[in-house]
């Protein structure tokens, strides 16, 4: 009890000189920032904007944070939006009415997440190599069913409450649904037995098997959920613009790795926060949103998500090797000529590692 007394202390500077603290204050800056240097961005019209575009993003790193956390990766969610979207224009041209559409929209993301799910939990298939190939699979899939064309005459109640406001204001409406879905998700990972288990995956799945974690059917679900989220994305997604296409939301996969890695979560999983991922998420689409109005080319913006995709990976790394450089070096230096060492001791047995080469 004393030394946990002891412990908690330091448990705040810890945190706040950690990453999430880092990123949450660099979000504020470039906000304070781009609404003094950039025209209209602090404008409660480009306010509205700005969520309305982040809220794909923070919906599909939702998901995205537990599957990285636990070790895997998912890259087809970008293109699982895109084929629900596309299923959701070939069955309102069917005349199907929208009450049975949005439900099988859902249900249709879950099922190709339980396809990946199944390949990479039960085939034991990397997950990178699997969700490269079903990116391109579901793609296809979208142009199989709609081709080039587009469905746009969606009606018109449910278009305009994806895009209005509460009460006639500037905050829109789907901001409680999103709001209740991160304190729902930052509650699984940080506050019940599945959230410790998906961080013991991730430090080490062979270990956490053994501790009696359930490592295959964890992963299944997560990958399930996370299509599931990705289908509700395609709603989303195609009630906004009032326009379902087969290319809807290609290329977003990029967009939410970089902000789930901006984040903190770690690429070799076993760390991270929902708090450090909702603020990275933030600071790459105001980026975006700020660039996007000082007239800069969609082309620097792919440069610039690109380069903090990289930069979330590498400073994280390097920062973890300048910490264990002083430590390296306090080890006592070998005697030359000095006596005889000590008959060797039995060899320790085997402790956990991170993926990372970290013990945990």
């Amino acid at each position: 009890m004393s030394a946990e007394a002891d412990r908690r202390p330091l448990r705040l500077p810890r945190r706040l000189a950690g990453w999430d603290a880092a990123v949450v204050l660099l979000t504020v800056l470039t906000l304070a920032v781009a609404s003094g240097a950039v025209d209209e961005f602090g404008t409660t019209r480009n306010a509205t904007f700005l969520i309305l575009d982040l809220a794909p993003v923070l919906l599909l790193a939702l998901p995205m944070t537990l599957i990285v956390v636990s070790g895997e990766i998912d890259l087809s969610v970008a293109s699982t939006v895109g084929l629900t979207s596309a299923l959701m224009g070939e069955l309102w041209a069917g005349g199907w009415p929208l009450e049975t559409i949005v439900p099988l929209a859902v249900l249709a993301g879950a099922v190709l997440g339980a396809f990946n799910g199944l390949l990479v939990t039960f085939l034991g298939l990397p997950s990178l190599a699997v969700t490269i190939g079903t990116l391109a699979l579901y793609r296809g899939l979208a142009y199989v069913l709609l081709g080039d064309t587009a469905v746009a005459d969606f009606a018109r109640d449910y278009t305009r409450w994806t895009i209005g406001s509460l009460g006639g204001g500037w905050v829109p409406n789907v901001v409680p649904p999103i709001l209740l879905l991160v304190v729902l998700f930052a509650l699984v990972l940080h506050a019940t037995p599945v959230g410790r288990s998906i961080f013991a995956m991730g430090a080490n799945d062979t270990a956490a098997a053994f501790a009696g974690v359930p490592v295959e059917r964890t992963k299944f679900w997560l990958y399930v959920v996370s299509g599931a989220v990705a289908g509700l994305v395609g709603v989303y997604w195609t009630l906004r613009y009032s326009t379902a296409r087969a290319d809807n939301a290609e290329g977003l996969e990029l967009t939410v790795v970089a902000a789930v890695l901006l984040g903190g979560v770690s690429i070799y999983g076993g760390r991270g926060t929902l708090l450090g991922v909702v603020a990275g998420v933030v600071l790459l689409t105001s980026l975006q949103n700020a660039l996007r109005l000082a007239k800069v080319s969609a082309d620097a913006l792919t440069v610039v998500t690109g380069t903090l995709l990289i930069l979330s990976v590498l400073l994280p790394n390097l920062a973890a090797a300048l910490r264990a450089r002083p430590r390296r070096r306090a080890l006592p230096p070998a005697a030359p000529g000095g006596p005889a060492p000590p008959p060797a001791a039995p060899p320790p047995a085997p402790e956990p590692t991170r993926r990372d080469g970290s013990t945990p």
